[in-house]
């Protein structure tokens, strides 16, 4: 993983391991639903400081129900603590499964084009389309990972200067602009629904 300081929990401490450590980094994206963007990857750094550190196989052989507890504490990981605690579990098991707790084995193994970094993040538990495509965008945009057609992969998300995405948050001001345009968006798809 490139050396580059991310922005998007826009927390100092939540950022660096966000910035330094690929699971967290899958994690803050998995929990990126229906709860505020900043506040979802801000979750693996609350699971850091209580289970003494981010380790992917730590939590993947966690007591499922001692997990569950330890997420849903207030502060939670997310407005849905237990449930994600759960998804959480599921894809460290599916990591250290299938990549041997190397997160980073997803896009790198075999020397993969982006069809099939594609294709790897959306096999992962809790990743639909849209949430590869946009991990896919940020590996590119923010990460110097750019397999080859990775833009095509990602779609729309891929695009220089759009702020559509976690994959466009650099600072606050670009994290303003991606809620404002999903606000757009959301208004644009109840409008065209009446």
């Amino acid at each position: 993983m490139v050396s580059r300081k991310l922005c998007l929990a826009q927390d100092p401490e939540a950022d660096k391991l966000l910035s330094t450590d690929n699971f967290a980094l899958l994690t803050g994206m998995l929990l990126d639903q229906q709860y505020p963007l900043e506040h979802a990857f801000r979750g693996p750094r609350k699971i850091a400081d209580r289970m003494d550190g981010f380790d992917i196989h730590r939590i993947a052989e966690a007591d499922p129900q001692a997990f569950e507890d330890l997420c849903a504490t207030p502060p939670a990981i997310h407005r849905y603590g237990r449930s994600m605690a759960r998804r959480t579990q599921e894809l460290a098991r599916y990591v250290v499964e299938h990549y041997d707790g190397n997160t980073e084995a997803i896009w790198t193994e075999g020397n993969p084009d982006g069809k099939e970094v594609l294709r790897r993040l959306k096999d992962l538990p809790g990743y639909g389309d849209q949430k590869a495509r946009i991990f896919l965008a940020l590996l590119g945009k923010q990460l110097g990972v750019e397999p080859k057609g990775w833009e095509k992969a990602a779609g729309t998300y891929s695009e220089k200067g759009s702020r559509r995405s976690a994959a466009d948050i650099v600072d606050q001001q670009s994290l303003l602009e991606v809620r404002a345009f999903k606000k757009e968006m959301k208004a644009a798809a109840k409008a065209a629904g009446k």
